[in-house]
């Protein structure tokens, strides 16, 4: 029984992880990254339930722990600077905006390419990671798939993955158009390092919430440097896609007049060499797997930085997925990806949850919605509410479903 060659698409956190696992089991794997080379920045992610405990048995903690970022909790301030409400970690038992264990997307991206390394050094032959190249075609029968890459090579694969995002191209050409599978939120998101402004409160990630807009300032791992984190609530515009000047003149628009930080975010973004910036979306693919052809991460299955998931989803689908390859046949492939739809079902539901409900319910757009929101977030943070928030956190936790275990007898976990 041959193991099956497996293509990746995208070099992104849902890619490096499954690609690692398939090295450590055996599996010869390409990896394709249509940009130049490993992207930096991010938001912040956290490792709650699940996906820890992925990180964990892959052997990850450590190196994890190594770039944590220590962050005290949420916190909500005013126009002037001063707190209206305060959520530290520890206060709904680390279910709360912030987990205990929170690390920058683009250090964890760091953590698992150095781990992939180590395991090619282990297996030489069993990796080829190619930068600045994208799937351009490709074509699945019965015994594999023929894929047509941007660089006009073709090779043919048994196995193809899907991890390159919200705009997939695996899953428009394998799966279909992206608006059948794409729903708008009613916004954007924007993300980028900028130099910490002096008055923010050090360990906190701080908050803002204006007509339009959310803009919070969150720890970054050097506390020279902080990461803004923008959501804006405005109607969708096809121009902005791709023209990051327009983005930049939207951006000014909603911040322009909302106090606290926002000139000096707004005096750092447009030197931001991370910047980053997408309408909000959530991923609904029925089945993530198709023949030969799966997805994982965003492209399957992604609830937008709304859920705060993304990043935990992905490391929870390569864990399952490669779980489900290590050990099949070329031959076998297919039963193989159908098995890890099914297993993936009930964390992609419970994934996509969007812990305020809506972007409508988080963001007002006008002063009276925000003022009267600011009071009601003063009001349930609270001492005498406080057991009532901690109940409801818990209850509709998106970390109590465990960790399914490898299909396969190969080792994945490293101890």
């Amino acid at each position: 029984m041959s193991a099956p060659h497996v293509l990746i698409s995208g070099a992104g956190i849902a890619g490096i992880a499954t690609a690692l696992q398939l090295v450590r089991g055996g599996i010869r794997t390409t990896v394709v990254e249509r940009a130049p080379e490993a992207r930096p920045g991010g938001q912040a992610v956290d490792l709650r339930g699940a996906s820890r405990e992925a990180a964990e048995r892959m052997g990850l903690m450590p190196a994890i722990r190594a770039h944590q970022l220590h962050e005290q909790g949420m916190l909500y301030v005013d126009g002037r600077g001063c707190p209206y409400g305060r959520m530290p970690v520890e206060l709904f038992d680390g279910r709360g905006a912030v987990a205990d264990v929170e690390i920058a997307r683009g250090d964890l991206n760091r953590v698992l390419l150095d781990a992939l390394a180590e395991a090619a050094l282990q297996a030489p032959g069993l990796l080829s990671l190619r930068y600045g190249d994208r799937i351009d075609a490709l074509a699945q029968d019965a015994v594999g798939v023929e894929v047509r890459f941007a660089s006009g090579a073709s090779e043919r694969f048994d196995v193809v993955l899907g991890a390159d995002g919200v705009h997939s191209a695996t899953r428009r050409l394998a799966f279909g158009p992206e608006g059948r599978f794409a729903t708008r939120l009613g916004g954007y998101a924007a993300f980028f390092t900028m130099p910490t402004p002096a008055g923010i409160e050090d360990g906190w990630f701080s908050m803002r919430i204006v007509p339009g807009a959310m803009l919070g300032i969150r720890p970054d791992r050097d506390p020279a440097t902080s990461k803004a984190m923008l959501t804006l609530r405005v109607d969708h515009d096809p121009a902005l896609r791709g023209d990051r000047a327009a983005q930049e003149v939207l951006i000014r628009r909603v911040l322009t007049g909302a106090g606290w930080q926002a000139p000096a975010v707004l005096a750092a973004m447009g030197g931001a060499e991370d910047f980053y910036f997408d309408e909000l979306a959530r991923v609904d693919v029925p089945e993530v797997a198709k023949g030969r052809v799966a997805l994982v991460g965003d492209a399957g299955y992604c609830g937008s930085p709304l859920s705060g998931m993304g990043t935990a989803m992905a490391l929870v689908g390569a864990y399952v997925l490669a779980g489900e390859l290590v050990g099949a046949g070329a031959e076998e492939a297919p039963a193989a990806l159908a098995r890890y739809a099914r297993r993936i079902e009930p964390f992609i539901a419970d994934g996509k949850k969007i812990p305020f409900g809506s972007l409508e319910r988080a963001v007002p757009t006008s002063w009276t919605g925000a003022v009267l929101g600011a009071l009601t977030t003063r009001v349930m943070l609270s001492r005498p509410l406080r057991p009532l928030m901690r109940r409801a956190f818990a209850e509709n936790a998106t970390d109590a479903l465990p960790l399914p275990l490898p299909a396969s007898d190969a080792v994945l976990a490293v101890e």
